[in-house]
């Protein structure tokens, strides 16, 4: 029997599930033995979800990120490498309680919409196709933590504030690492998406004639990028820190979710290459 593309991606979306509950765990009870049981399903899912990614790249000699389907699931596999890589160096502990929800969510929403691999639109036939979108979606990715670890500090800040200083409090980093962090994330993010939206703009010169059409991907793309520029701007200049910061990069994913849900979902634009997905 051959073991096709979507067995990896139920695999992976099982593991992920798994990865998921071990960590919503881990928040009400928090060992080494929970937290390794967590990165050794999120490692498994990361895995067969790479695998799906690279037999779907063989099928349909691209790299899977143009159907609905394939950019929601490419869109988890960001967050999840960027989460490892923060692991990796920061060992932030309950980072993942944070972060497996938002990987199940997208990779659930992935499962519930057409799989099929279909052939790519001659405007997608472009070197330009796999750089953009790549970048856009790390970009997006760094967001999404920035996300989480805002989050993180706003519970972290109620626990000093209240001067309840164990079990939860004892297991976050602390809110100066955590602020830290999350201007690395929106700067990270701000670069990977003013890139992506200059490589777009150089993609459509070539392929349509001019680098700006106002469609609403490419507008919502804009405001995100202005959204996440402010950011950065009161932070540099005009001295915001902490709470303000972390409420600013929480406000700025849903405006993120919007540009990538809401515009497939609710507006008309050329960016949605493969309508029937959403109909």
């Amino acid at each position: 029997m051959i073991f096709k593309p979507i067995y990896l991606f139920e695999l992976a979306i099982t593991f992920y599930f798994a990865s998921m509950i071990v960590s919503v765990t881990e928040i009400f009870r928090g060992t080494k033995t929970i937290s390794k049981l967590m990165i050794s399903f999120a490692a498994i899912g990361f895995a067969l979800h790479t695998s799906n990614m690279i037999a779907r790249y063989i099928s349909g000699g691209y790299l899977p990120i143009a159907s609905l389907h394939e950019a929601t699931a490419f869109f988890a596999w960001c967050i999840i490498l960027i989460f490892f890589f923060l692991e990796l160096r920061y060992q932030l502990g309950l980072l993942s309680s944070f972060v497996m929800p938002m990987v199940f969510a997208l990779m659930l929403l992935s499962s519930v919409l057409p799989r099929s691999i279909k052939p790519l639109p001659p405007l997608l036939q472009s070197s330009w196709f796999g750089v953009h979108i790549s970048l856009a979606f790390l970009g997006n990715a760094a967001f999404a933590m920035a996300f989480g670890v805002g989050i993180m500090y706003l519970i972290q800040e109620k626990h000093l504030k209240s001067k309840h200083l164990g079990g939860l409090f004892k297991r976050l980093p602390n809110i100066q690492v955590l602020d830290h962090l999350n201007y690395r994330l929106v700067s990270l993010g701000f670069s990977l998406l003013a890139l992506a939206v200059i490589t777009g703009a150089l993609w459509a010169q070539s392929a349509l004639g001019a680098y700006w059409r106002w469609d609403p991907k490419e507008v919502w793309s804009l405001i995100t990028l202005l959204v996440y520029a402010l950011i950065l701007h009161v932070r540099l200049n005009s001295g915001w820190r902490g709470r303000k910061v972390a409420i600013l990069s929480i406000i700025g994913f849903m405006v993120v979710l919007f540009t990538f849900l809401g515009v497939n979902f609710l507006l008309d634009s050329s960016h949605s290459f493969f309508r029937e997905d959403i109909k």
